[in-house]
């Protein structure tokens, strides 16, 4: 088995300063599997539907919805029949409506590794994710705009709103390992 690092970077050309994260994870998990890692690594909550991109089809949670488009059942394929190769990049989309979308590079294949090492684990991150249903990377932009000023007449129904413990230049990789060395991410669908 091999390790992974992927770079998960959340809409590369919408949102700077950048958010993004680092992560290792085993070349054999299934695309549910980092679907889940991505959920809690980048603090979404699970709430609405999602999929990789590769090519001419999707890779999601199978719906009797999706007969507009060839999908294949995330549990049923693993990262490295995809990712083969170092720069191998993907797409993954959380949200339709919100349409965040991630942009997943696999970084490094690394063949041996610290048997301490716990995985998946997040080893780097940049700033907080958006709050779920703020409107896609243009209502994360008035948003933040608007609990900047304090004069603003939408100011404290929007922190009110995003709550006290949101801090946008803000990561805690250790929130985020802490549930990612529990498996606590397996379980994802009840977490939220």
């Amino acid at each position: 088995m091999k390790i992974y690092q992927l770079k998960i970077h959340l809409n590369p050309n919408d949102i700077t300063p950048p958010i993004w994260r680092r992560v290792l994870v085993k070349s054999d998990i299934t695309f549910y599997e980092l679907h889940q890692i991505i959920q809690v690594a980048m603090g979404w909550t699970n709430s609405h539907l999602w999929d990789f991109s590769f090519g001419d089809f999707s890779i999601t949670k199978p719906s009797e919805d999706d007969d507009w488009r060839d999908t294949v059942d995330a549990k049923s394929i693993k990262i490295s029949k995809l990712l083969k190769k170092v720069k191998d990049k993907l797409n993954y989309t959380y949200d339709y409506g919100d349409d965040w979308e991630h942009k997943i590079t696999l970084e490094k294949i690394i063949g041996v590794i610290d048997i301490n090492q716990k995985l998946p684990t997040c080893i780097k991150g940049k700033r907080a994710c958006p709050p779920e249903d703020c409107g896609g990377s243009w209502g994360y932009e008035t948003l933040l705009e608007t609990i900047a000023d304090k004069n603003h007449p939408e100011h404290e129904e929007m922190l009110e709103w995003i709550g006290d413990d949101f801090h946008p230049e803000e990561f805690d990789k250790d929130d985020v390992n802490n549930c990612l060395h529990d498996d606590c991410w397996k379980d994802i669908d009840s977490l939220f």
